[in-house]
């Protein structure tokens, strides 16, 4: 299968440049794949397509403010950081930019005081360069005040202050992401709690998304592309929430594409396994679902996984008919753009 037979014509202004004035306010395309029908809805509409005894599954992983700017101490050029992983202590994994004018023992600093200094110690994969942060006090803190929001780069501004709080998930609990599961970013804890009161159970599964989501597919045939891994944990009672309902027969919504992909890597003969590792899984059209029931999902870049794995789900052709359906009645496409639910 080509990764060209998974493109599709996007106008360039319907790509969501900020979120919607509110969170569940966006719109929503229903789709029912068992008539082929659609609807047009907006996402707080979403409970009336949730039944008592299904379980709603979200990913809790929370952004990190991982985009850092600058300079070299030893000439004072301009760098650029995007963190994506811990490696140990206070030794991170992080893109730079440029990349080419650091090597290892060069040192950046942060903050109009220098409070965050940055030691490149090695090279890591694909360009990334290993760092040793050296500070005073909390990282954590140091980190939320130099920072900005990783915000994609089709989103053609530099992230304020507001995007802390709008490009995180309201119930997002375990830091480690450098892009936001953004499927939860339609959720309001009044939302959530309707959906409880309506006899929904909810549960979490953590899947840190890195830099790889950043990554165009280079490949030709999807056959031949390496999914980069991702750190994943299931706690033995979110487990046993999600197989529970399952047994009972309830559906499985997956809010998002990593809450699916974590639910799928986990799972042995339909049942979820608690614990924690990495997964490289890669879904696409061929695939059968062993958890995932119902998804909740935003509208994907051409020729992505992720638009592969809602193909998956669906058809090639029945979700490319879905993404004109969603073209020609102008949603707002990418992270804060519209939402679907896959029934």
């Amino acid at each position: 299968m080509n990764v060209s037979d998974f493109d599709y014509e996007l106008p360039q202004e319907l790509i969501a440049q900020q979120p919607s004035e509110q969170r569940d306010g966006c719109r929503l395309l229903v789709v029912h794949r068992d008539t082929g029908k659609t609807e047009h809805k907006h996402f707080y509409d979403i409970i009336d397509y949730l039944n008592p005894g299904d379980c709603l599954v979200f990913n809790d992983s929370k952004v990190l403010p991982a985009r850092l700017f600058g300079t070299k101490k030893e000439t004072g050029a301009k760098i650029e950081f995007l963190l994506s992983k811990r490696i140990e202590g206070d030794t991170w994994e992080s893109l730079v930019k440029p990349g080419k004018r650091l090597k290892p023992g060069d040192v950046v600093v942060f903050g109009e005081n220098g409070e965050l200094e940055a030691e490149i110690t090695g090279y890591g994969e694909e360009g990334t360069r290993h760092v040793l942060f050296r500070y005073s006090g909390d990282f954590m803190a140091i980190l939320d005040r130099l920072g900005s929001m990783p915000l994609p780069p089709y989103i053609e501004r530099a992230a304020g202050e507001e995007d802390k709080d709008r490009y995180q998930n309201v119930y997002a609990n375990e830091i480690g992401s450098v892009a936001c599961a953004t499927a939860g970013l339609h959720w309001t804890p009044e939302l959530m709690k309707k959906a409880e009161e309506k006899g929904v159970k909810i549960a979490y599964v953590t899947l840190h998304v890195g830099i790889g989501t950043f990554r165009p597919v280079k490949v030709d045939k999807i056959e031949d592309h390496h999914m980069h891994f991702e750190e994943y944990s299931v706690t033995p009672e979110n487990a046993e929430i999600i197989n529970s309902v399952k047994a009972a027969g309830g559906r499985i919504v997956s809010v998002g594409t990593t809450a699916c992909r974590t639910m799928e890597s986990t799972s042995r003969a339909g049942v979820i396994q608690s614990g924690s590792g990495s997964t490289g899984i890669f879904i696409y059209p061929g695939y059968t679902f062993q958890m995932v029931d119902c998804l909740i999902t935003n509208f994907h870049l051409p020729k992505s996984t992720l638009l592969m794995l809602v193909s998956a789900l669906y058809s090639r052709e029945r979700m490319l008919e879905v993404y004109r359906e969603a073209v020609e009645n102008k949603y707002k496409f990418f992270s804060y753009g519209d939402a679907m639910i896959i029934l």
